[in-house]
């Protein structure tokens, strides 16, 4: 019995259905209706936009440009698509094990300076490119991370990420250049933070309304 406990397919069951629990269990509790997603505007507006490019591409290049378009696009979700997935699952289960009463600590509206300095050095530090930064910043609004905080953690990551930093710019640009642009824009994922908090902007991703940890 013990052997069969430390098999390699018991423990890839067992962690299977560990993830499923994560992930699956609490939306067994949700109304239907919250699982119901309406149609936004925008969604529309992209919709007829590629409606519209799409007869344009057939009736200026004809049916075999339509389909060479077709091809292309159907290869770049093919390659993007498993990224996408993998990201997503990042931060639905980084939301799930990040505690929502920390993070609203250190890094909500109520952490005044010291969130914005937290924020701004974890976008800093933070390595990878979007599909790392963007489902991290999607987790922390769930769990509780107020606007000013995103602002600068995406700022951050955008403007002084220091493995960009390390790798590219200093054998590039050199050590004396690079110093002076941290130093020059070191201010500004604080600044655009605190700015970020005087506008009136309540936080509402898409993903909170299936948000798999409650508080309560």
């Amino acid at each position: 019995m013990l052997k069969h406990r430390n098999s390699f397919g018991f423990r890839v069951r067992h962690w299977l259905r560990l993830w499923l629990s994560i992930g699956v269990e609490p939306l067994k509790g949700m109304d239907r209706e919250k699982r119901k997603r309406s149609v936004e505007p925008g969604d529309l507006f992209l919709i007829a936009l590629c409606v519209v490019s799409a007869a344009a591409c057939a009736a200026l290049r004809g049916w075999e440009g339509f389909s060479n378009a077709l091809v292309f696009a159907v290869t770049l979700i093919l390659q993007i698509a498993p990224i996408m997935l993998i990201s997503m699952l990042m931060a639905a289960y980084v939301q799930v094990l990040l505690p929502h009463d920390q993070v609203s600590k250190w890094l909500g509206r109520e952490s005044g300076m010291r969130g914005l300095l937290i924020a701004t050095a974890a976008g800093a530090i933070i390595p990878g490119g979007p599909w790392v930064s963007f489902p991290l910043v999607l987790a922390l609004a769930i769990a509780g991370a107020d606007v000013g905080a995103l602002v600068a953690f995406l700022s951050a990551w955008a403007v002084i990420p220091i493995s960009r930093l390390l790798v590219w710019e200093v054998p590039f640009l050199g050590g004396e250049f690079v110093m002076l642009r941290m130093i020059v824009s070191l201010p500004i994922p604080i600044l655009v933070g605190l700015l970020a908090r005087q506008i009136p902007l309540t936080i509402d991703p898409p993903a909170r309304d299936i948000a798999m940890v409650d508080d309560e």
